[in-house]
């Protein structure tokens, strides 16, 4: 999770990308190797409790000064991938979206304006040094975008009602296919819209990974968003396959209903970041 997105999680999920040790240079693919066979397996929590400690001293840390060298670690037929966290990279990019989710006196007390000021001053020079780096997470707050439920289908949903999670997890080139054939079906049923430009957005990001990685949706802190029936009676991929299947059949009237019901199940979310 983004240091700086930490003021508004831990109701969050996140699209993260696992790829094969094959796909790291070295020394770095060594790294991995010996992280993953050391099974260390930390979890969303553990991120989320290192990047919450970064706001505790004064001032507070905007963005860790050193790059994690932890990940997320998964078995994909035999083959080992990892998912890297990147917290310092995913900070700098929440501190450039910050302005738009606090209103600015709360970012300047949260953040002092000088803190935030440096912190973009590093991410530039940074960047001159690494122009193609790229995170292996998304993080979306308070909801999630109706374009990642795209890349899956409802059998890969994995509902554990103790803990509780939820997620999906599909291979790279089911997540290309599937995006693929929405943006056709979009494009061919009606005009340009914010859900085609996400799509797009997301393709773009997918097509930086290797072909045999392996995709996830994590509902993240999300879960303690909804009641627990809601969770259970979840089926948001399924929605959003049923709304594309009702564009290609022409079916107008079948997509609105399985939009709107993405839809209100999302708003209902989004508007308690603002109950008390």
């Amino acid at each position: 999770m983004p240091a700086l997105s930490s003021v508004l999680v831990p109701y969050a999920a996140y699209l993260r990308i696992y790829e094969p040790l094959a796909a790291f240079p070295e020394p770095e693919r060594g790294h991995w190797a010996r992280y993953a066979r050391a099974g260390r397996a930390p979890t969303a929590q553990d991120e989320l409790r290192r990047s919450l400690a970064d706001l505790l001293p004064t001032p507070p840390v905007a963005v860790p000064v050193h790059e994690s060298a932890d990940a997320f670690v998964a078995e994909v037929d035999g083959v080992v991938c990892v998912c890297p966290w990147r917290t310092r990279l995913r900070g700098w990019l929440a501190l450039e979206e910050l302005p738009g989710r606090l209103p600015a006196p709360l970012l300047d007390v949260v953040l002092p304006p000088v803190v935030r000021g440096q912190a973009a001053a590093d991410f530039e020079q940074w960047r001159e040094r690494n122009p193609d780096a790229r995170p292996w997470i998304r993080t979306s707050v308070w909801g999630v975008p109706v374009g990642w439920f795209v890349l899956f289908t409802d059998e890969e949903r994995a509902y554990e009602e103790a803990v509780p999670v939820l997620r999906y997890r599909t291979p790279m080139v089911e997540a290309r296919r599937r995006l693929a054939r929405a943006l056709r079906t979009l494009r061919e049923t009606i005009d340009e819209g914010p859900l085609t430009e996400s799509l797009v957005d997301v393709g773009r990001w997918l097509e930086e990974f290797h072909p045999r990685s392996l995709v996830e949706l994590d509902y993240g802190g999300l879960v303690h968003a909804l009641a627990g029936d809601q969770l259970a009676g979840d089926r948001s991929a399924a929605d959003a396959a049923e709304g594309l299947a009702a564009l290609r059949a022409g079916d107008g009237d079948a997509a609105v209903a399985a939009y709107g019901r993405l839809m209100e199940r999302w708003r209902a979310v989004r508007d308690r970041q603002f109950a008390n």
